[in-house]
C-alpha cells in the first residue's frame, strides 16, 4: 500500500512547510472548543451579574418598602403607576392567545337558491317503511316519543330543494308543513305499523324549463291596441310576496296528467285546457323535454337523504287529473303476519289444569298451536259489506256515526317459504344453488282487502281470530259481532299488537273497472333506461335493504340457533316431569306479540263488559266540549273548537265541515 499513499503524505508535508497557518482537523475542533467555552462562560458570567442586578433591585424595593412613610405622596404616585403597568404587561405575557393556524381552505360559499327559477310538477310517489322505530306515519302538534315517517319525508324534501316552504334554513325545516305542495296521504298507519305500498302526492321541483314570456293584445276603452305581458313562470308577483318560497304551479308552463279516475265526479271546469300550437314558444321546449329521462331522479336522491328502513320504491310521473292520494284510493289492503306456533309449546306431561282443575280435553288445540282452518272460517264471515263498529276503537272527536265499511277478500294464507328465504337469490340471473325447503315453524298472515278501514279495525279482527284459533271462541263469535242491532256496544276485549301489521298496497282503480285494477302507471325504481344501478348497484336500493335484512337476519339465526341448542341438551321433552304436583296454570291468550298475556281464567268476549253506544258516546263528547249535542258540532264541525267564531258571527249550514 506504501506505494499509493507515499506520495500524498509527502503532498501533506511539504502543505504544512509551506503554509504557516496551516491547522489540522483536531487542530481546528480543540480551537474552536476553546472558543465555545470562552462564550458560554462570558454569558453565565453576563447571567449571573443580571440576576444580581435584579436580586439588588428587589433588596433595595424592599428596603425601600420599610421607608415607604417618608415618601411623598407625588413618589407614592408613581411608584404605584409603574408596578401597575409591569403587572399589566406580565398577565399580558401570560394570557396572550396562541396564534391560530392559518387554513389553506377557501371558505366554502353557500350558493343562493332561487326557487322562481324552477318549474314544478305533480309527482305521485310509492314508498315502503319498516315502523318499529317510527311514531307512526302522520306528524303529530304534541312532541312524540320517536319521530314520525312525514317528519323524515320533510326533511328529505327540504334538504333536496324538491319543495321550497317559506323558510330560511331548508336544512333545519322545522314543523312540518305541506301548504302549497298539494300533499296528499294515502293510509295513516299508527305507531309500530309498516307498509310496503304507502302512496303520496306532491308537487315538487322539475328541470322543465319554464315557459316563455306571452305578449298577449289588449284593447283598452279607446280602442287602442296594446301589448300585454303575460309573464314567465316564474311566478314574479308570489316573489314579491314570500321571496319565491313557494311550490305552487307555476304559469305558462306544460304538464302531464293521466285522464281522470272518476270524470263523474270531477268539477265543471271553465273550459278545455288549450293545446300547444306550432306558433306556441312553449311547443319545441315541451318536445326537446323528456318528462322521465330528462328530469330529476326524484326515487334514488330521496332514498340517499332517507334512513335506510324508509324506500322510496317508485314514482308516477303523470298522476290522473283527478288525483288525491287518500280520495282516489278504492282498495287498500293490509297483511298480518304470525307464527305457527304462535307462542312456545308446553309438553303434554307439564301440562297444569286450569283454575277450575280441569285438564285440556283431548280435541283441543295444544297450547301455541292455532287452528289455521278455524280462522279460515272466521275470517271469511268479515267479507262483504258489514258495520264494524264492534271491530274498531270509536274516536268521538271525529263524530263518526256511518261505520260500514266493504270487505272484498279476508283469509288466512301461508306465506310461501320465498318471502322468508329471499328466494329472489336462486333467479338465474343471480346463479341458483338449491331448492328452498319448507317446515315448521311457519309464517302465515291474515289478508285482507277492503274499500276502507276504522282506527284499529284490522288490530281488532285479528284480535278475535286468534281467540278462534286457540280454541277460546267459536267462528260464529264474528257473526254475533257484526250483528249490531243485537249488539250495539262494543265488548271490551284487547286488540292485537302493531308491530307485524303491514298496509301492503294501496290501488287506484277506475270508478267503471269490475276488477279495481291499479290504473296508476308506476316506474319503479331502476325499471327506466339507464337507471339499473339506482337498484342493484351500490348503494342502490337492493343494497341498502340487503343491508337491513341481513342484519335483522343473524340475530334471527343466532336467537334460533340458541333454541335448538338449549333444547337438544338434557333429556328430552318427553321425559321431563313437574317440580310439583299442585297448582294451576293461567290462560295463555295470544295477541301477535312476542310473548302471550296470562289471563288467569278466560271470560268469553260476550261476557266482557260493554261500552255504551256509539250515539251516547258521540254525544257525551260533544256535550263536555260546549256544543248543545252531537248534531251540534257535526253542523260546526272543527272550527268551534280549533278557530271560535267572533261574538255575534252564528253558523250556518254553509260552515260546516
Amino acid at each position: 500500500m506504501w506505494p499509493f499513499f507515499f506520495p500524498a503524505q509527502r503532498r501533506l508535508e511539504s502543505a504544512r512547510l509551506l503554509s504557516p497557518g496551516f491547522m489540522s482537523r483536531s487542530g481546528r475542533w480543540r480551537k474552536d472548543n476553546t472558543a465555545r467555552k470562552e462564550k458560554r462562560a462570558a454569558a453565565t458570567k453576563a447571567y449571573q451579574e443580571k440576576m444580581e442586578g435584579q436580586s439588588g433591585n428587589t433588596n433595595a424595593i424592599a428596603k425601600g418598602a420599610e421607608d415607604y412613610s417618608s415618601w411623598s405622596q407625588e413618589k407614592l404616585i408613581e411608584r404605584v403607576t409603574l408596578l401597575e403597568n409591569e403587572l399589566k404587561l406580565k398577565n399580558l405575557s401570560l394570557t396572550a392567545p396562541k396564534s391560530e393556524k392559518k387554513s389553506f381552505k377557501k371558505p366554502r360559499a353557500e350558493r343562493t337558491f332561487d326557487p322562481s327559477k324552477y318549474s314544478t310538477r305533480l309527482i305521485a310517489l310509492k314508498l315502503a317503511y319498516l315502523g318499529k322505530r317510527y311514531n307512526g306515519f302522520e306528524c303529530q302538534k304534541s312532541v312524540t316519543p320517536l319521530p314520525t315517517i312525514e317528519e323524515e319525508l320533510w326533511k328529505a324534501f327540504n334538504k333536496g330543494r324538491l319543495i321550497f316552504p317559506n323558510i330560511t334554513n331548508p336544512l333545519q325545516p322545522g314543523e312540518v308543513n305541506w301548504e302549497g305542495c298539494e300533499y296528499s296521504k294515502c293510509g295513516r298507519t299508527d305507531k309500530g305499523v309498516s307498509a310496503f305500498g304507502q302512496v303520496i302526492g306532491i308537487r315538487v321541483r322539475s328541470n322543465r324549463p319554464l315557459g316563455k314570456r306571452k305578449e298577449k293584445k289588449v284593447v283598452d276603452q279607446l280602442g287602442n291596441e296594446a301589448l300585454y305581458d303575460e309573464g314567465s313562470g316564474s311566478a314574479s308577483a308570489d316573489k314579491e310576496l314570500d321571496g319565491g318560497f313557494n311550490t305552487y304551479a307555476r304559469e305558462n308552463t306544460v304538464e302531464m296528467a293521466a285522464p281522470a279516475l272518476a270524470p263523474s265526479r270531477l268539477p265543471e271546469q271553465e273550459g278545455p285546457t288549450p293545446d300547444l300550437g306550432l306558433s306556441d314558444p312553449d311547443f319545441e321546449e315541451a318536445l326537446n323535454f323528456d318528462p322521465i329521462a330528462d328530469e330529476i331522479p326524484y326515487c334514488s336522491l330521496l332514498n340517499r337523504l332517507l334512513p335506510p328502513d324508509i324506500r322510496i320504491l317508485a314514482w308516477c310521473p303523470a298522476p290522473p287529473q283527478d288525483f288525491s292520494a287518500r280520495f282516489s284510493c278504492r282498495e287498500r289492503q293490509y297483511r298480518y303476519f304470525f307464527t305457527q306456533p304462535a307462542f312456545m309449546p308446553t309438553p303434554t306431561q307439564l301440562e297444569l289444569p286450569d283454575q277450575k282443575g280441569n285438564k285440556a280435553p283431548e280435541g283441543k288445540m295444544r297450547d301455541g298451536w292455532l287452528d289455521i282452518e278455524k280462522m279460515r272460517e272466521a275470517a271469511k264471515l268479515f267479507e262483504g259489506e258489514h258495520d264494524f263498529r264492534n271491530f274498531c276503537k270509536v274516536d268521538p272527536g271525529k263524530q263518526i256515526s256511518n261505520f260500514e265499511r266493504t270487505i272484498f277478500y279476508s283469509d288466512i294464507e301461508e306465506v310461501d317459504d320465498s318471502t322468508s328465504g329471499l328466494a329472489f337469490v336462486n333467479d338465474a340471473a343471480l346463479a341458483p344453488r338449491s331448492e328452498p325447503q319448507t317446515g315448521n315453524p311457519k309464517i302465515y298472515t291474515f289478508t285482507l282487502h277492503g274499500s276502507a278501514f276504522l282506527w284499529h279495525q284490522v288490530r281488532h279482527m285479528v284480535a278475535i281470530l286468534f281467540l278462534v284459533g286457540q280454541g277460546l271462541e267459536k267462528p260464529s263469535i264474528v257473526s254475533e259481532l257484526l250483528d249490531v242491532e243485537k249488539n250495539p256496544g262494543r265488548p271490551i276485549y284487547e286488540m292485537a299488537t302493531d308491530t307485524p301489521l303491514v298496509l301492503w298496497n294501496c290501488v287506484f282503480p277506475r270508478e267503471d273497472d269490475p276488477e279495481r285494477k291499479d290504473a296508476i302507471q308506476w316506474h319503479y325504481v331502476g325499471d327506466d333506461t339507464g337507471t339499473g344501478d339506482y337498484k342493484y348497484g351500490t348503494a342502490g336500493i337492493m343494497d341498502e335493504l340487503w343491508n337491513v335484512w341481513r342484519e335483522r337476519k343473524i340475530d334471527e339465526m343466532l336467537a334460533s340457533t340458541l333454541l335448538n341448542v338449549v333444547a337438544k341438551q338434557g333429556m328430552e321433552a318427553g321425559e321431563l316431569t313437574l317440580a310439583r304436583k299442585k297448582g294451576s296454570r293461567s290462560q295463555k291468550v295470544f295477541d301477535g306479540g312476542d310473548m302471550p298475556r296470562l289471563q288467569g281464567v278466560y271470560t268469553p268476549v260476550m261476557n266482557k263488559l260493554k261500552m255504551d253506544r256509539v250515539e251516547v258516546i258521540n254525544e257525551r263528547y260533544a256535550v263536555r266540549k260546549g256544543f248543545e249535542n252531537s248534531a251540534d258540532m257535526k253542523l260546526q264541525g272543527f272550527r268551534r273548537l280549533n278557530n271560535p267564531n267572533p261574538v255575534g258571527n252564528t253558523p250556518t249550514v254553509e260552515d260546516a265541515d
